[in-house]
């Protein structure tokens, strides 16, 4: 499988504000990117914060006349997954609608009610891990699905833990023309942090859209 980050961040490297509002950082032009990126997927990872704090569709636009461009040939929307070890999501998450398929990712520490419940609701429940989601596990199993391009949208702790798993392939960060500040605001990589075998990036590109800049990388296998 081959694993695509995608994320948008202020200059201070901040994804949201310390309440976990979601904040606009970019514009049009890099929603254009965004929406390429997706179309060409074959899923589309976020966390269980991302769904609680915004509860994304994660679907493209059917009224947009791109949508069959920027899908490449490719049919019907991207599934989507969501990465929730204990079974958080909603029942009545928009995630969970029947506008594509939804794998709900889950360690084996998720109540099997819990998981029944969010199978009745559409969710694809897929058990990856004991006490909480072993990611790398998790990409294999959505590979024996079929999904061959996965791309992730966050938030900082599922990135951390993509890269901690080392799964990752890309990463595109469009990096606006603001500072949000605050130590407890999350970053484009929480979690427990490196302090040896630090994941290392080769730039590949760096592109100027809207108010900010697009900044490309490929994971380097000899880090």
């Amino acid at each position: 499988m081959y694993v695509v980050v995608n994320a948008a961040q202020s200059v201070d490297g901040k994804l949201s504000t310390r309440r976990r509002e979601q904040l606009r950082i970019s514009g049009s032009e890099d929603f254009d990117r965004v929406d390429r990126i997706r179309a060409a997927a074959d899923a589309v990872l976020v966390g269980v914060g991302t769904v609680l704090a915004d509860d994304p569709h994660l679907t493209l636009d059917e009224a947009d006349r791109r949508v069959e461009r920027l899908r490449n040939g490719r049919r019907g929307d991207p599934a989507r997954v969501v990465l929730d070890s204990t079974g958080r999501t909603p029942a009545d998450a928009r995630i969970l609608d029947d506008a594509a398929t939804t794998y709900l990712v889950v360690s084996a520490a998720a109540a099997a009610e819990r998981r029944e419940t969010l199978a009745d609701a559409g969710a694809e429940v897929v058990v990856a891990g004991e006490e909480r989601i072993d990611v790398a596990a998790a990409v294999r199993a959505l590979a024996d699905r079929g999904v061959d391009r996965l791309m992730v949208e966050g938030g900082g702790e599922v990135l951390f833990s993509c890269f901690e798993a080392g799964v990752v392939d890309e990463l595109h960060v469009y990096v606006g023309s603001l500072v949000v500040g605050g130590r407890d605001a999350p970053t484009l990589a929480d979690g427990e942090g490196f302090v040896d075998g630090f994941p290392r990036l080769r730039l590949t590109g760096v592109e100027r859209l809207d108010d900010g800049v697009v900044l490309s990388y490929e994971v380097r296998d000899d880090g």
